[in-house]
Protein backbone atom coordinates (compact mmCIF):
# COMPACT_ATOMS: atom_id res chain seq x y z
CA UNK A 1 0.00 0.00 0.00
CA UNK A 2 2.80 2.41 0.93
CA UNK A 3 4.65 1.77 -2.33
CA UNK A 4 1.44 2.28 -4.33
CA UNK A 5 0.86 5.65 -2.65
CA UNK A 6 4.45 6.67 -3.42
CA UNK A 7 4.01 5.71 -7.08
CA UNK A 8 0.87 7.83 -7.23
CA UNK A 9 2.78 10.72 -5.63
CA UNK A 10 5.63 10.40 -8.15
CA UNK A 11 3.15 10.22 -11.05
CA UNK A 12 1.40 13.36 -9.77
CA UNK A 13 4.72 15.23 -9.58
CA UNK A 14 5.51 14.16 -13.16
CA UNK A 15 2.09 15.45 -14.27
CA UNK A 16 2.50 18.75 -12.43
CA UNK A 17 5.91 19.46 -13.98
CA UNK A 18 4.71 18.25 -17.39
CA UNK A 19 7.20 15.40 -17.55
CA UNK A 20 4.21 13.07 -18.11
CA UNK A 21 2.59 13.32 -21.52
CA UNK A 22 -0.60 11.93 -23.05
CA UNK A 23 -4.31 12.68 -22.88
CA UNK A 24 -4.73 11.38 -19.35
CA UNK A 25 -1.98 13.69 -18.08
CA UNK A 26 -3.46 16.68 -19.95
CA UNK A 27 -6.91 16.01 -18.50
CA UNK A 28 -5.50 15.67 -15.01
CA UNK A 29 -3.60 18.96 -15.34
CA UNK A 30 -6.86 20.68 -16.27
CA UNK A 31 -8.61 19.27 -13.22
CA UNK A 32 -5.72 20.26 -10.97
CA UNK A 33 -5.69 23.79 -12.37
CA UNK A 34 -9.37 24.24 -11.50
CA UNK A 35 -8.67 22.91 -8.01
CA UNK A 36 -5.85 25.45 -7.66
CA UNK A 37 -8.31 28.33 -8.07
CA UNK A 38 -10.42 26.94 -5.25
CA UNK A 39 -7.37 26.32 -3.06
CA UNK A 40 -6.09 29.86 -3.65
CA UNK A 41 -9.40 31.35 -2.57
CA UNK A 42 -9.44 29.31 0.64
CA UNK A 43 -5.86 30.36 1.46
CA UNK A 44 -6.61 34.06 0.95
CA UNK A 45 -9.73 33.92 3.13
CA UNK A 46 -7.87 32.03 5.88
CA UNK A 47 -5.01 34.57 5.98
CA UNK A 48 -7.49 37.46 6.06
CA UNK A 49 -9.40 35.90 8.97
CA UNK A 50 -6.21 35.53 11.02
CA UNK A 51 -5.02 39.03 10.17
CA UNK A 52 -8.42 40.42 11.13
CA UNK A 53 -8.31 38.59 14.50
CA UNK A 54 -11.42 36.62 13.59
CA UNK A 55 -9.44 33.40 13.97
CA UNK A 56 -7.69 32.94 17.28
CA UNK A 57 -3.91 33.28 17.49
CA UNK A 58 -1.86 32.27 20.52
CA UNK A 59 0.80 34.38 22.20
CA UNK A 60 3.40 32.63 24.37
CA UNK A 61 5.19 35.62 25.86
CA UNK A 62 8.53 34.95 24.15
CA UNK A 63 10.15 35.58 20.78
CA UNK A 64 8.77 33.29 18.08
CA UNK A 65 10.56 33.12 14.72
CA UNK A 66 9.04 31.23 11.81
CA UNK A 67 11.30 29.72 9.14
CA UNK A 68 9.25 28.66 6.13
CA UNK A 69 8.73 28.96 2.41
CA UNK A 70 6.15 29.46 -0.31
CA UNK A 71 6.63 26.13 -2.07
CA UNK A 72 6.31 22.49 -1.09
CA UNK A 73 9.62 20.93 -0.06
CA UNK A 74 13.14 21.22 -1.37
CA UNK A 75 14.20 24.76 -0.39
CA UNK A 76 16.70 23.66 2.27
CA UNK A 77 14.93 24.79 5.42
CA UNK A 78 16.63 22.31 7.75
CA UNK A 79 20.23 23.57 7.25
CA UNK A 80 19.01 27.16 7.69
CA UNK A 81 17.16 26.29 10.92
CA UNK A 82 20.24 24.39 12.13
CA UNK A 83 22.59 27.31 11.50
CA UNK A 84 20.23 29.83 13.07
CA UNK A 85 19.71 27.66 16.17
CA UNK A 86 23.44 26.97 16.55
CA UNK A 87 24.42 30.63 16.33
CA UNK A 88 21.70 31.67 18.79
CA UNK A 89 22.78 28.91 21.19
CA UNK A 90 26.42 29.98 20.90
CA UNK A 91 25.38 33.57 21.64
CA UNK A 92 23.97 32.40 24.99
CA UNK A 93 20.32 32.40 23.97
CA UNK A 94 17.93 29.72 25.24
CA UNK A 95 16.46 28.49 21.98
CA UNK A 96 14.12 25.59 21.17
CA UNK A 97 12.88 24.21 17.85
CA UNK A 98 9.22 23.40 17.23
CA UNK A 99 8.30 21.04 14.40
CA UNK A 100 5.16 19.28 13.25
CA UNK A 101 7.13 16.06 12.65
CA UNK A 102 6.09 15.60 9.04
CA UNK A 103 5.60 11.90 8.15
CA UNK A 104 6.56 10.77 11.64
CA UNK A 105 4.87 7.72 13.09
CA UNK A 106 1.18 8.26 13.87
CA UNK A 107 -1.54 6.26 15.52
CA UNK A 108 -4.15 4.86 13.11
CA UNK A 109 -7.06 7.28 12.89
CA UNK A 110 -9.60 5.09 14.67
CA UNK A 111 -7.21 4.31 17.53
CA UNK A 112 -6.36 7.99 17.90
CA UNK A 113 -10.06 8.97 18.07
CA UNK A 114 -10.77 6.20 20.58
CA UNK A 115 -7.89 7.32 22.79
CA UNK A 116 -9.03 10.95 22.71
CA UNK A 117 -12.66 10.09 23.45
CA UNK A 118 -11.73 7.85 26.38
CA UNK A 119 -9.06 10.22 27.70
CA UNK A 120 -6.30 7.65 27.31
CA UNK A 121 -2.70 8.80 26.98
CA UNK A 122 -0.37 7.41 24.35
CA UNK A 123 3.27 8.25 23.45
CA UNK A 124 2.22 8.92 19.85
CA UNK A 125 -0.44 11.44 20.86
CA UNK A 126 0.28 14.98 21.92
CA UNK A 127 3.69 16.54 22.39
CA UNK A 128 6.87 14.54 21.76
CA UNK A 129 10.23 15.60 23.17
CA UNK A 130 12.77 14.63 20.51
CA UNK A 131 15.67 16.17 22.44
CA UNK A 132 15.79 17.72 25.89
CA UNK A 133 19.02 19.51 24.97
CA UNK A 134 21.14 16.75 26.50
CA UNK A 135 20.05 13.52 24.83
CA UNK A 136 18.23 12.48 21.66
CA UNK A 137 15.16 10.67 23.00
CA UNK A 138 13.31 9.54 19.84
CA UNK A 139 14.32 7.87 16.59
CA UNK A 140 13.57 9.29 13.16
CA UNK A 141 10.52 7.07 12.71
CA UNK A 142 8.84 8.45 15.83
CA UNK A 143 10.14 12.02 15.61
CA UNK A 144 10.32 12.60 11.85
CA UNK A 145 13.45 12.94 9.71
CA UNK A 146 14.23 16.63 10.16
CA UNK A 147 13.50 16.87 13.92
CA UNK A 148 15.69 13.82 14.59
CA UNK A 149 18.50 15.21 12.44
CA UNK A 150 18.30 18.62 14.15
CA UNK A 151 18.29 16.99 17.59
CA UNK A 152 21.36 14.95 16.72
CA UNK A 153 23.28 17.93 15.33
CA UNK A 154 22.31 20.51 17.98
CA UNK A 155 23.28 19.50 21.51
CA UNK A 156 21.96 22.06 23.97
CA UNK A 157 18.87 22.85 21.86
CA UNK A 158 15.54 21.17 22.77
CA UNK A 159 13.57 19.88 19.79
CA UNK A 160 9.82 19.36 20.22
CA UNK A 161 7.30 17.80 17.84
CA UNK A 162 3.56 18.46 17.90
CA UNK A 163 0.99 19.26 15.23
CA UNK A 164 -0.28 21.85 17.72
CA UNK A 165 2.85 23.99 17.83
CA UNK A 166 1.26 26.45 20.24
CA UNK A 167 1.07 23.58 22.74
CA UNK A 168 4.65 22.57 21.89
CA UNK A 169 5.73 26.16 22.51
CA UNK A 170 4.20 26.08 25.98
CA UNK A 171 6.27 22.98 26.77
CA UNK A 172 9.42 24.66 25.48
CA UNK A 173 8.86 27.73 27.68
CA UNK A 174 7.67 25.93 30.82
CA UNK A 175 9.98 22.92 30.82
CA UNK A 176 13.11 24.27 29.14
CA UNK A 177 12.89 28.01 29.82
CA UNK A 178 13.21 28.88 26.13
CA UNK A 179 13.44 32.55 25.23
CA UNK A 180 13.38 32.07 21.45
CA UNK A 181 11.24 29.51 19.62
CA UNK A 182 12.15 28.56 16.06
CA UNK A 183 9.06 27.42 14.21
CA UNK A 184 10.33 24.98 11.58
CA UNK A 185 8.27 25.16 8.37
CA UNK A 186 5.88 27.58 10.03
CA UNK A 187 5.10 30.35 7.52
CA UNK A 188 1.59 28.99 6.92
CA UNK A 189 1.04 28.02 10.58
CA UNK A 190 -0.82 31.17 11.62
CA UNK A 191 -2.35 29.91 14.91
CA UNK A 192 0.88 30.76 16.74
CA UNK A 193 1.68 34.46 16.74
CA UNK A 194 5.25 35.26 15.85
CA UNK A 195 7.48 38.29 15.90
CA UNK A 196 9.45 37.46 12.77
CA UNK A 197 8.87 35.50 9.56
CA UNK A 198 11.91 34.27 7.65
CA UNK A 199 10.92 33.08 4.17
CA UNK A 200 13.20 30.88 2.07
CA UNK A 201 13.19 31.02 -1.73
CA UNK A 202 14.97 28.37 -3.81
CA UNK A 203 17.04 30.10 -6.50
CA UNK A 204 16.77 27.05 -8.78
CA UNK A 205 12.95 27.05 -8.76
CA UNK A 206 11.79 30.13 -6.83
CA UNK A 207 8.06 29.79 -7.48
CA UNK A 208 7.84 26.25 -8.84
CA UNK A 209 5.91 26.21 -12.11
CA UNK A 210 3.96 29.32 -11.11
CA UNK A 211 0.77 27.50 -10.04
CA UNK A 212 -0.69 27.01 -6.60
CA UNK A 213 -1.34 23.55 -5.17
CA UNK A 214 -2.41 21.09 -6.44
CA UNK A 215 -1.55 22.16 -10.03
CA UNK A 216 1.80 23.53 -8.90
CA UNK A 217 4.08 23.56 -5.89
CA UNK A 218 3.12 26.95 -4.41
CA UNK A 219 1.45 26.91 -1.01
CA UNK A 220 0.74 30.62 -1.34
CA UNK A 221 1.03 33.28 -4.02
CA UNK A 222 4.34 35.21 -4.13
CA UNK A 223 2.30 38.16 -2.80
CA UNK A 224 2.55 36.45 0.60
CA UNK A 225 6.16 37.64 0.73
CA UNK A 226 4.71 40.88 2.06
CA UNK A 227 4.44 39.13 5.45
CA UNK A 228 8.19 38.36 5.55
CA UNK A 229 10.67 40.29 7.66
CA UNK A 230 13.69 38.50 6.16
CA UNK A 231 14.03 36.71 2.81
CA UNK A 232 16.73 34.06 2.36
CA UNK A 233 17.63 32.89 -1.14
CA UNK A 234 18.96 29.32 -1.01
CA UNK A 235 20.94 27.16 -3.46
CA UNK A 236 22.39 30.22 -5.17
CA UNK A 237 25.40 28.26 -6.44
CA UNK A 238 27.61 31.35 -6.63
CA UNK A 239 25.52 32.82 -9.45
CA UNK A 240 24.29 36.41 -9.64
CA UNK A 241 20.74 36.61 -8.27
CA UNK A 242 19.94 40.24 -9.12
CA UNK A 243 17.11 39.20 -11.48
CA UNK A 244 15.42 37.07 -8.80
CA UNK A 245 15.94 39.80 -6.21
CA UNK A 246 14.19 42.20 -8.59
CA UNK A 247 11.22 39.83 -8.81
CA UNK A 248 11.04 39.55 -5.02
CA UNK A 249 11.17 43.33 -4.62
CA UNK A 250 7.89 43.56 -6.56
CA UNK A 251 6.21 41.83 -3.63
CA UNK A 252 8.48 42.75 -0.70
CA UNK A 253 10.20 46.11 -1.00
CA UNK A 254 11.62 46.54 2.50
CA UNK A 255 12.76 43.23 4.02
CA UNK A 256 16.50 42.44 3.96
CA UNK A 257 17.53 39.72 1.50
CA UNK A 258 20.28 37.22 2.30
CA UNK A 259 21.76 35.00 -0.42
CA UNK A 260 23.25 31.65 0.58
CA UNK A 261 24.27 28.30 -0.81
CA UNK A 262 24.39 24.74 0.50
CA UNK A 263 28.10 24.12 0.99
CA UNK A 264 29.10 20.41 1.08
CA UNK A 265 31.77 19.75 3.71
CA UNK A 266 32.68 16.05 3.66
CA UNK A 267 31.36 12.50 3.33
CA UNK A 268 30.48 10.77 6.61
CA UNK A 269 30.52 6.96 6.80
CA UNK A 270 27.16 5.62 7.97
CA UNK A 271 27.46 3.14 10.80
CA UNK A 272 31.09 4.04 11.40
CA UNK A 273 33.52 6.80 12.30
CA UNK A 274 35.10 7.18 8.87
CA UNK A 275 35.06 10.59 7.21
CA UNK A 276 36.28 11.33 3.70
CA UNK A 277 37.06 14.62 1.91
CA UNK A 278 35.01 15.56 -1.12
CA UNK A 279 37.76 14.60 -3.56
CA UNK A 280 37.14 11.01 -2.42
CA UNK A 281 34.46 10.98 -5.15
CA UNK A 282 36.94 11.64 -7.96
CA UNK A 283 36.87 8.69 -10.35
CA UNK A 284 34.75 6.51 -8.03
CA UNK A 285 31.99 4.25 -9.39
CA UNK A 286 29.10 4.89 -7.00
CA UNK A 287 25.37 4.60 -6.49
CA UNK A 288 23.26 7.64 -5.57
CA UNK A 289 20.38 6.96 -3.17
CA UNK A 290 17.83 9.64 -2.30
CA UNK A 291 14.31 10.06 -0.99
CA UNK A 292 14.12 13.86 -1.08
CA UNK A 293 11.99 16.46 -2.85
CA UNK A 294 14.74 17.68 -5.20
CA UNK A 295 17.25 14.88 -6.00
CA UNK A 296 18.62 16.59 -9.14
CA UNK A 297 20.91 19.01 -7.30
CA UNK A 298 22.25 16.20 -5.08
CA UNK A 299 23.13 14.01 -8.07
CA UNK A 300 24.52 17.00 -9.98
CA UNK A 301 26.92 17.69 -7.13
CA UNK A 302 28.25 14.11 -7.21
CA UNK A 303 28.87 14.38 -10.95
CA UNK A 304 30.59 17.76 -10.59
CA UNK A 305 33.02 16.21 -8.11
CA UNK A 306 34.06 13.47 -10.48
CA UNK A 307 31.85 10.58 -9.41
CA UNK A 308 30.61 8.09 -11.99
CA UNK A 309 26.94 7.48 -11.14
CA UNK A 310 26.40 3.92 -12.26
CA UNK A 311 23.18 3.45 -10.26
CA UNK A 312 20.62 6.11 -9.32
CA UNK A 313 17.84 5.22 -6.92
CA UNK A 314 15.17 7.86 -6.33
CA UNK A 315 12.27 7.47 -3.96
CA UNK A 316 9.47 9.78 -2.86
CA UNK A 317 10.29 12.48 -0.33
CA UNK A 318 10.62 11.08 3.22
CA UNK A 319 10.52 7.50 1.92
CA UNK A 320 10.86 5.01 4.78
CA UNK A 321 13.40 2.45 3.58
CA UNK A 322 13.06 -1.21 4.46
CA UNK A 323 15.80 -3.79 4.74
CA UNK A 324 14.77 -5.61 1.54
CA UNK A 325 15.27 -2.42 -0.52
CA UNK A 326 18.72 -1.84 0.97
CA UNK A 327 19.79 -5.47 0.48
CA UNK A 328 18.69 -5.36 -3.15
CA UNK A 329 20.72 -2.18 -3.70
CA UNK A 330 23.77 -3.71 -2.03
CA UNK A 331 23.56 -6.81 -4.22
CA UNK A 332 23.35 -4.66 -7.32
CA UNK A 333 26.37 -2.66 -6.19
CA UNK A 334 28.32 -5.89 -5.68
CA UNK A 335 27.42 -7.15 -9.16
CA UNK A 336 28.55 -3.86 -10.71
CA UNK A 337 31.69 -3.60 -8.52
CA UNK A 338 30.61 -0.22 -7.17
CA UNK A 339 32.84 1.36 -4.56
CA UNK A 340 30.29 3.23 -2.43
CA UNK A 341 26.68 4.32 -1.98
CA UNK A 342 26.22 8.07 -1.47
CA UNK A 343 23.06 9.47 0.10
CA UNK A 344 21.88 12.61 1.91
CA UNK A 345 21.98 13.25 5.63
CA UNK A 346 18.19 13.29 5.77
CA UNK A 347 18.10 9.86 4.13
CA UNK A 348 20.83 8.52 6.40
CA UNK A 349 18.58 8.65 9.47
CA UNK A 350 16.11 6.34 7.69
CA UNK A 351 18.54 3.67 6.46
CA UNK A 352 18.27 0.24 8.12
CA UNK A 353 21.74 -1.03 7.18
CA UNK A 354 21.74 -4.84 7.46
CA UNK A 355 24.73 -6.70 8.93
CA UNK A 356 27.31 -8.06 6.52
CA UNK A 357 27.32 -5.11 4.11
CA UNK A 358 30.67 -3.64 5.15
CA UNK A 359 32.14 -4.31 1.69
CA UNK A 360 29.75 -1.71 0.21
CA UNK A 361 30.27 1.42 2.34
CA UNK A 362 27.42 3.93 2.70
CA UNK A 363 28.22 7.63 3.08
CA UNK A 364 26.06 10.70 3.52
CA UNK A 365 26.97 14.15 2.28
CA UNK A 366 27.35 16.62 5.14
CA UNK A 367 26.13 20.08 4.10
CA UNK A 368 25.95 23.46 5.82
CA UNK A 369 24.72 26.91 4.87
CA UNK A 370 27.27 29.42 3.55
CA UNK A 371 26.27 33.07 3.17
CA UNK A 372 27.20 34.64 -0.17
CA UNK A 373 25.75 38.09 0.43
CA UNK A 374 23.79 39.82 3.17
CA UNK A 375 26.20 38.77 5.95
CA UNK A 376 25.68 42.05 7.77
CA UNK A 377 21.88 41.70 7.62
CA UNK A 378 22.15 38.16 8.99
CA UNK A 379 24.42 39.34 11.81
CA UNK A 380 22.03 42.13 12.76
CA UNK A 381 19.16 39.65 12.88
CA UNK A 382 21.09 37.38 15.21
CA UNK A 383 21.98 40.28 17.50
CA UNK A 384 18.34 41.34 17.61
CA UNK A 385 17.07 37.84 18.40
CA UNK A 386 19.72 37.21 21.06
CA UNK A 387 19.04 40.55 22.79
CA UNK A 388 17.34 39.84 26.16
CA UNK A 389 15.28 43.03 25.75
CA UNK A 390 13.49 41.34 22.85
CA UNK A 391 12.10 38.60 25.11
CA UNK A 392 8.77 39.93 26.23
CA UNK A 393 8.25 38.44 29.66
CA UNK A 394 6.88 35.38 31.40
CA UNK A 395 3.53 34.10 30.25
CA UNK A 396 4.59 30.47 30.05
CA UNK A 397 1.89 28.02 29.18
CA UNK A 398 -0.84 30.57 28.59
CA UNK A 399 -2.85 30.62 25.38
CA UNK A 400 -3.62 34.29 24.88
CA UNK A 401 -6.03 35.18 22.07
CA UNK A 402 -5.03 37.98 19.77
CA UNK A 403 -7.04 41.07 20.55
CA UNK A 404 -6.46 44.59 19.30
CA UNK A 405 -5.21 47.08 21.91
CA UNK A 406 -7.95 49.00 23.70
CA UNK A 407 -7.61 52.75 23.33
CA UNK A 408 -8.35 54.81 26.43
CA UNK A 409 -10.99 57.47 26.20
CA UNK A 410 -9.85 61.05 26.42
CA UNK A 411 -9.18 62.06 30.02
CA UNK A 412 -9.24 58.49 31.33
CA UNK A 413 -6.65 57.53 33.93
Amino acid sequence: MRRQLERIEQFAVAVIFERQTGKRAMFLRGVLRAASWLYGGVVRVRVALFQGNLFRRHYLGCTVVSVGNLTVGGTGKTPVVERLARELRDAGCKVAILSRGYKSRRLPLLRAWRAKLTGQSHPLLGTRIVSDGHSVLLDSYTAGDEPHMLARNLPGVPVIVDKDRARAGCVAVERFGAHVLLLDDGFQYLRLARRHDIVLVDCQAPFGNGFLLPRGMLRESPRALRRAQLVVLTKAGGRDQSELIGQIRKYQAAAPIVVCDHQPLYLQRIGGEGREPLDFLQGKFVAALSGIAAPDSFERFLLQHGADLVVRRRYADHHRYNEAEIRELIERCRRRDLQAVITTEKDAVRLPLPPGCEDVPFYFLKVEIELQSGQEEWKQWLLRLADPAQHTGKMAGRYLPATPPVKKAAGAT
